[in-house]
């Protein structure tokens, strides 16, 4: 039995993967350095801001302009704003499960997440569960992030499951001792992302909500 669930957010409750990444795409883009869509999900996807950077200027070979940081996320809200809207079947997995401790444990900022928890309609599910990366020294895929949400929810990492949309989650809900399902349900999924999650240790994987609601029930 598990004491909590620890979401991923963006491809797993926000299907925000491909918007953000849109928008990423052509910012990079227009620094030089030609990104598809495919490209920025495959090389940037679930890194928080700062290892987000450290990656596009080792791509481009040099630093890029002190605003792109804040314009990236200036873009990105705007396109939130307008645009966002929940993974199939994440409000009624929430509601079905509303018993159960959970919280957010994502790369994102503080303000990108209260932003799309408010668009979304979710900023209730989660009070006083809203954990980012930006609180901890290292992002995923080392731990810190999942073994700090546990330990602010009271909760055995042994006992709690992580569900992630990314390599570097499973890799970071793996290295917290917690049990991990690799979700695949967003827009951003292509085809073999199944078989990388479980390439990178995912105990699980789920298609969609109701694969998860009967992993619980197991």
């Amino acid at each position: 039995m598990f004491e909590a669930i620890l979401f991923d957010f963006d491809g797993v409750i926000a299907d925000s993967e491909v918007l953000a990444n849109c928008v990423l795409a052509d910012m990079v883009t227009a620094l030089g350095w030609p990104t598809s869509l495919d490209d920025a999900l495959g090389r940037y996807m679930g890194k928080r801001l700062p290892d987000l950077m450290a990656a596009i200027e080792s791509d481009l070979g040099k630093p890029v302009s002190g605003s792109f940081a804040q314009d990236l996320q200036a873009a990105t809200l705007a396109s939130f704003r307008s645009d966002l809207r929940e993974v199939p079947g994440a409000r009624a997995f929430l509601d079905a499960h509303a018993a159960m401790t959970r919280c957010i444990a994502s790369s994102s900022s503080r303000e990108r997440l209260a932003l799309s928890l408010e668009v979304l309609g979710l900023t209730g599910h989660f009070a006083g569960g809203v954990f980012s990366a930006d609180e901890v020294s290292r992002g995923k895929p080392h731990p810190d992030l999942f073994l700090m949400a546990a330990d602010r929810l009271g909760a055995d990492p042994a006992h709690c499951l992580v569900i992630e949309d990314s390599e570097s989650g499973v890799r970071a809900g793996l290295a917290a001792g917690m049990t991990v399902v690799g979700f695949c349900a967003g827009g951003h999924v292509r085809p073999g992302h199944s078989e990388r999650l479980v390439a990178a240790g995912a105990h699980h994987t789920a298609n969609n909500w109701n694969d998860v609601a009967l992993l619980l029930r197991q």
